[in-house]
């Protein structure tokens, strides 16, 4: 992978996952992939939507077991320590969840800031 330039800016990755225990395998691939990514050094910014919005909840990702995977507060963990993560708006207040309701770290934004940040030159965006 080539060095990013003033010519050439650093790609950014954007992960929306509407996947919660509901789906498992996919709420943790798109976790892995997040977490994969930002100890690459890309910039990420994971976006909990639909049952993912849960995981925004202190405590909550740990109901997310799969065999064979890495666990999930630990790939949450690591999004948020070098990445960010946002809750959707509207799947936040379906749950009636607001901002002291969630792990500190993760913002609550709606879908205009979703589609700036996808349609910034250089995203990369994907949907679990």
């Amino acid at each position: 992978m080539s060095t990013p330039t003033a010519a050439t800016p650093a790609r950014s990755l954007v992960i929306k996952t509407t996947s919660g225990t509901d789906r498992p395998e996919a709420a943790n691939q798109a976790l892995t992939v997040a977490a994969a990514a930002v100890a690459a050094g890309a910039e990420v910014s994971l976006w909990l939507t639909g049952e993912a919005a849960w995981f925004a909840v202190p405590g909550r990702v740990a109901d997310l077991e799969l065999e064979h995977a890495a666990p999930a507060a630990d790939l949450l963990d690591a999004v948020l320590a070098s990445g960010s993560v946002t809750l959707c708006t509207q799947c936040a207040a379906r749950r009636d969840l607001g901002p002291d309701d969630v792990l500190p770290g993760v913002r609550i934004a709606g879908a205009a800031v979703f589609a700036e940040e996808v349609l910034r030159p250089g995203a990369q965006a994907l949907v679990y």
